[in-house]
């Protein structure tokens, strides 16, 4: 009996885990195409951090940074807490972020927050006077 209770609570706990991949994958869809760029990063591994980094405003070579152990906590907080700036959320956002990413990116995703450029640059302008957002028609509906 023990063992087919310890199966089930493993094939429930693998439901859970695929359907948390799943609605992760899909809000970092809807981050990277609000942002400017394609979606479909958001299931490439590396490619996505890249993609991430670039938005965030980072250096594609932190990539290898990240590689460092310990260095790379503290990389992901960075990271993090310019992708709340890059959505004009702030520093509070994002250090939720860091520790309750499944619900917070999903917010950014989402949501109603719009993409201000890397780390929230311009000041939620666009990057020049009288240009769409990054993934925005203009003048809005």
């Amino acid at each position: 009996m023990s063992g087919q209770l310890s199966a089930g609570a493993g094939i429930g706990f693998s439901f859970v885990g695929l359907a948390l991949a799943v609605l992760m994958i899909a809000a970092m869809w809807r981050v990277f195409g609000k942002a400017g760029q394609p979606g479909w990063a958001a299931i490439i591994p590396i490619y996505n951090t890249v993609v991430l980094l670039r938005i965030v405003g980072r250096p594609w070579w932190w990539i290898l940074l990240m590689l460092i152990p310990l260095g790379n906590i503290v990389l992901v907080v960075i990271v993090y807490l310019d992708l709340a700036k890059s959505f004009s959320k702030g520093t509070g956002f994002g250090v939720l972020t860091i520790f309750f990413s499944y619900v917070c990116i999903p917010i950014l995703g989402f949501g109603g927050a719009r993409y201000v450029g890397p780390a929230g640059a311009g000041g939620g302008r666009p990057p020049y006077p009288g240009q769409p957002y990054p993934g925005q028609q203009y003048p809005p509906r």
